[in-house]
């Protein structure tokens, strides 16, 4: 069966980026010039920087970097890599660091790239951070993996017959998976669930779920270090949650703040998994409040 063709939404986001190396991979980014701090985008399980396309056009003078990781999107997925969160996180840091001009960067972090994030806290913590970490918004993300409610298509790929789940996913089961995680109010678009599932077999790389969805198992791996820099990081940590995802429930942000209960949370009432798509204006709207506390704090 062919891959499906990138349409013109696909293409456009395409040529508005760019092409980075990083330890001889391509991977794909879009940066977006503009006031500092560097705000940088961390996208989520199984979509891409795509995500991030409608906060970018919100924000026209914040200076900002998405960026594919390895595996996703645009970005090389090569089928005998190791795909670590461990390895994520340093391609973050040399993204942050060039794009960044050694000045101070803000991280918004959303599903699997929240456990990147928690990764960049713990080596801040540890004074290992190659930039300046300013802030971090977090969001939705199934840090504390104990009370998440992981979808079907996730308990598949995670299990013994992930590698055949993986040759065997189709467009149809995406779409149903997909689409279960958004709001009643705010339903993924046809053209939404089109795209991402593009961009998913954009070389073969729906074929590599089984490996991508590792990051699960690292969760539990690295609790007590990702949990460790939740608590005893004390620099500008925010949460924000769509609390109708059905997936990373509210139990969710609630052991986050049991954890630290001094940390500022948004609660979207009527948003699910991705608030960022479901409703961009709402979610700009707390980014940006959370960005520009950063700034004139710095």
């Amino acid at each position: 069966m062919s891959a499906p063709v990138l349409g013109d939404r696909i293409e456009g986001w395409r040529s508005k980026g760019l092409r980075e190396e990083f330890r001889g991979h391509s991977i794909h980014a879009c940066f977006q010039d503009g006031e500092g701090p560097l705000l940088v985008l961390l996208h989520g399980f199984p979509t891409s920087s795509y995500d991030w396309r409608e906060t970018i056009r919100l924000m026209p003078d914040q200076k900002m970097l998405a960026f594919d990781f390895l595996g996703f999107g645009l970005s090389d997925k090569p089928r005998d890599h190791n795909y670590t969160l461990s390895w994520q996180a340093d391609l973050t840091e040399e993204l942050a660091a060039r794009y960044g001009g050694g000045e101070p960067v803000y991280v918004c972090a959303h599903d699997l790239g929240s456990s990147v994030a928690t990764e960049l806290l713990a080596r801040d913590l540890a004074g290992e951070l190659s930039f300046e970490l300013c802030g971090m918004m977090i969001f939705n993300g199934a840090i504390l993996v104990e009370k998440s409610n992981p979808t079907l298509a996730q308990k598949l790929l995670q299990g013994p017959f992930g590698p055949l789940a993986a040759r065997f996913a189709n467009e149809t089961f995406f779409r149903r998976q997909f689409a279960s995680i958004f709001s009643e109010a705010h339903p993924a678009s046809d053209e939404d669930v089109a795209d991402n599932w593009a961009l998913m077999c954009f070389n073969d790389g729906n074929r590599l779920g089984h490996k991508l969805v590792s990051y699960m198992e690292e969760r539990a791996i690295y609790a007590d270090r990702w949990h460790g820099a939740i608590e005893h990081w004390q620099g500008d940590l925010k949460l924000a949650w769509g609390l109708e995802d059905p997936v990373v429930v509210p139990e969710v942000l609630d052991g986050l703040l049991e954890l630290r209960p001094d940390l500022t949370a948004v609660r979207f009432e009527d948003l699910g998994h991705y608030p960022q798509l479901e409703d961009p204006e709402e979610f700009v709207g707390v980014l940006e409040g959370f960005v520009s506390g950063s700034r004139s704090s710095v």
